[in-house]
């Protein structure tokens, strides 16, 4: 299927792959910054965003609908950047699809499958009454009452928005992305294995990728690079905008 994009600046193709219940929006700022550059591309993956909600999702589907959305766009191979999920996918492209690559850039997630840690988030998309609310604080009160951290809840009511009848609806697909939360946490073990240039950007304050999580990563992408940017959580971009951004410019320019 072909995504829902943005595409920021010209020069070289740099697609940026956001993580679980985002959207492309979450990169808005860094994607003007790297489209002074490149030729930058937001996607939405499928159940996300504005791209479609369909009850398949799987790495395999979701790196499928990114080389649909290429071909669509005329782009042959691209710089990859991922967060998350989106590094997941990032991971699964250029381990399957290596000639699509320039290089790889993976924000906090390691390739290994996590145990379930989702739990109070999707508890709390589920409780909102998202048919009957009236006004965005009661879906921020609901959330608030199964998750402790105000930067998440914030993080989950950008997905909240009003149709055209004035009712409320979420950006991404609560029902099947619960239903394929064991596809989401897990990555398809291989023999594979991308020569590439990727580097592993981590926030020292983040349980992602931890130092047991490096013989795997070594083994998938033999090249890679691992930087740790203290003070960070998971959102390693989004609350080290600075320091993110000089580790990716040196990367990018190498």
């Amino acid at each position: 299927m072909i995504l829902h994009t943005k595409i920021y600046g010209e020069g070289t193709p740099l697609i940026i792959l956001h993580g679980l219940l985002g959207s492309l929006d979450n990169w808005q700022s860094i994607a003007k910054y790297w489209g002074q550059r490149f030729q930058v591309i937001t996607m939405d993956a499928r159940n996300h965003g504005r791209s479609a909600h369909i009850d398949t999702f799987s790495y395999t589907v979701m790196m499928q609908d990114v080389i649909d959305t290429m071909k669509h766009l005329q782009i042959d191979k691209a710089v990859f950047v991922g967060h998350s999920m989106g590094g997941k996918t990032a991971m699964y492209m250029a381990l399957h699809h290596p000639e699509r690559l320039i290089k790889l850039a993976v924000i906090d997630i390691a390739p290994i499958n996590y145990e379930a840690h989702h739990e109070d988030v999707f508890k709390a998309l589920h409780a909102v009454p998202i048919d009957q609310i009236q006004e965005r604080k009661e879906a921020e009160t609901i959330i608030a009452q199964f998750v402790a951290e105000n930067d998440v809840v914030q993080f989950l009511m950008k997905g909240l928005y009003r149709k055209e009848d004035n009712s409320f609806a979420w950006r991404y697909n609560v029902k099947d992305l619960y239903a394929s939360y064991d596809n989401i946490l897990s990555f398809e073990s291989s023999s594979l294995s991308y020569t590439g240039d990727v580097i592993f950007i981590k926030g020292s304050n983040s349980k992602y990728i931890q130092t047991k999580n490096e013989e795997a990563i070594h083994s998938y992408f033999p090249k890679a690079q691992i930087e740790s940017i203290e003070g960070a959580g998971h959102w390693v971009h989004a609350e080290k905008p600075k320091e993110f951004l000089q580790l990716m410019d040196l990367f990018l320019a190498s």
